[in-house]
């Protein structure tokens, strides 16, 4: 009987993100999960301590080689700028945080997208996790379930996505996924959009931060690529410039009936 060719996780196109981490040691530790399980790009945000003796000690010889190529960003938005698809990791429920996933759901969702796309799988900093602010720039959320103790160790929490990362497979006919997006990309496209529909009074001026979590999340289930934020920013160009006209226009007849 002929095996299917099992399809798997391009591991090469992982990233995990330690946003804000508190002690070198959870680097250490991260390093160490990542090295066990294949992964080698490691990228930390603005670290509180980032000493590096301490990091080593608990990298151990074996990912060594994951610590000198770590890069370090002073902010998330450039950390996140060139990849294609964010997932952010949460302990948090309810509020924004909407569709979550658990990591084997997720691990499997992400087969077909990362043969050809650069994927950062975000952490936040070990005493309050990621905000929403930072959850909203993410396509996809991941919960650990845990038995009623929710809070576990970051290098803990990276070993179990890692683990389900590096076992994914499937047997199933690959379902392309083309390029997406870059995330500075989709940002700009976002902040142009929220301008133009709260100018055309479609989002709240009060709350517009809820309506814009909606769109998002409408824009995540899309496989938006360059080309087709190009064609929206080209829409809000045109509703900007619509707008634009018609708001002279009325101050003119005002002015003629003066």
């Amino acid at each position: 009987m002929k095996q299917k060719n099992l399809q798997r996780v391009n591991l090469k196109n992982i990233a995990i993100v330690l946003n804000q981490p508190r002690f070198p040691e959870n680097i250490g530790s991260t390093a160490r999960a990542m090295q066990n399980m294949g992964i080698k790009k490691l990228i930390i945000v603005s670290p509180q301590n980032c000493d590096l003796s301490k990091v080593m000690k608990l990298a151990t010889h074996a990912a060594y080689d994951i610590i000198e190529n770590m890069i370090e960003h002073h902010s998330l938005d450039n950390a996140l700028s060139s990849f294609h698809y964010i997932v952010g990791t949460t302990a948090r429920l309810g509020g924004y945080r909407f569709d979550i996933q658990t990591p084997h759901i997720c691990a499997n969702n992400l087969i077909n997208i990362s043969h050809n796309n650069n994927i950062a799988i975000v952490f936040g900093p070990e005493d309050r996790g990621l905000t929403n602010n930072e959850v909203k720039r993410c396509h996809a959320l991941v919960n650990i379930p845990t038995a009623g103790f929710s809070s576990l160790n970051l290098s803990q929490a990276v070993m179990v996505f890692c683990y389900e990362l590096f076992m994914a497979n499937s047997a199933s006919t690959s379902s392309f996924v083309p390029k997406l997006a870059e995330n500075h990309e989709l940002e700009r496209m976002y902040q142009r959009l929220e301008d133009v529909l709260t100018r055309i009074d479609f989002i709240n001026h009060e709350n517009p931060d809820h309506w814009m979590n909606n769109i998002r999340r409408f824009f995540s289930r899309l496989q938006i690529r360059s080309r087709d934020v190009r064609v929206i920013l080209g829409i809000c160009r045109q509703m900007d410039w619509y707008v634009g006209q018609h708001t002279t226009e009325r101050k003119d007849k005002l002015g003629e009936y003066h």
